[in-house]
């Protein structure tokens, strides 16, 4: 994380919610609004592609953040919260399936208006899109609960190690950066194994293809619960870092709508259910 972003974190740890809310509103300089009968906000229109549609890209493969049913329908705190923020702008959702690895190119080709997506904000990011921030997260190394590699986490104990994660995340760009540093200090560089989506990662490491597999600690808890006694955290989580809904810098009516309709969910307690539902808390903007 950039020094810069650091400190914007730690400022916005500090906030209240009711603080949060107006910030959002007066950082994106969110135009006036009035509400209808149902509630929902009276607002300039956004730049859409659809008619009636506010379009998501997500990666739906990262529960409980986002994913799809059985019967192929998209769950998840992030799937809440562009349902509840779509209601306010008064658009009906749609969620487009889209692999992370391509998720930026895809909403600059305008397939979709907006990526919801668990996208951390990141300096090379903001050069692209903008964002609405909406919570935080982290990274974390975890290994099969035996621990064949003795793998302590983001650490040297990886060098040499296959490990398991996702092409285009920032836990990939954390093991290149200790790779490097293994490779400096004269011991082998780690093997990253890339996957398209966290289940074949962590398939990878489950069938002992791999020692370890890194992602985000929400959706690395989750499979946690979904195949106990079967692996385990290795080390602390790293890189907490705030999530942002991204929208296209030409298109700033998109982001103050987004934006300020965000603000409404969080001061009315409908963002707090929704993290709460899913055992987000920790990771809620406060």
């Amino acid at each position: 994380m950039s020094a810069d972003l650091s400190k914007y974190s730690r400022n916005r740890g500090r906030l209240t919610r009711a603080g949060v809310a107006l910030s959002v509103i007066i950082s994106l300089g969110v135009f006036a609004t009035g509400a209808g009968a149902s509630g929902t906000s009276t607002l300039k229109p956004p730049t859409i592609i659809a008619a009636g549609k506010l379009q998501f890209c997500s990666d739906m493969s990262s529960p409980p953040i986002e994913s799809l049913t059985a019967s192929q329908q998209p769950v998840g705190s992030d799937i809440g919260i562009g349902n509840a923020i779509a209601a306010k702008i008064g658009l009906k959702p749609v969620w487009l399936q889209t692999a992370f690895s391509g998720i930026i190119p895809a909403l600059q080709a305008r397939h979709c208006d907006a990526i919801l997506s668990q996208l951390y904000i990141k300096p090379a990011r903001k050069l692209v899109v903008n964002f609405v921030p909406y919570m935080y997260s982290s990274e974390s190394v975890t290994v099969p609960t035996n621990n064949p590699g003795h793998i302590t986490g983001l650490d040297s104990s990886l060098c040499g190690q296959q490990v398991a994660t996702v092409t285009g995340t920032t836990a990939q760009t954390e093991l290149a950066s200790v790779s490097a540093a293994c490779t400096a200090a004269g011991k082998p560089a780690i093997q990253v194994v890339l996957f398209t989506s966290d289940p074949l990662a962590l398939q990878s490491m489950l069938s002992g293809l791999s020692n370890a597999y890194t992602s985000t600690s929400e959706t690395a808890a989750y499979y946690m619960k979904q195949n106990p006694g079967r692996f385990k955290f290795a080390g602390q989580p790293f890189g907490k870092i705030l999530t942002g809904i991204a929208v296209n810098k030409g298109n700033p009516k998109l982001l103050k709508a987004i934006g300020h309709a965000f603000a409404q969910i969080f001061a009315n307690g409908t963002y707090n259910r929704i993290m709460s539902q899913w055992g987000l808390q920790r990771d809620e903007l406060h």
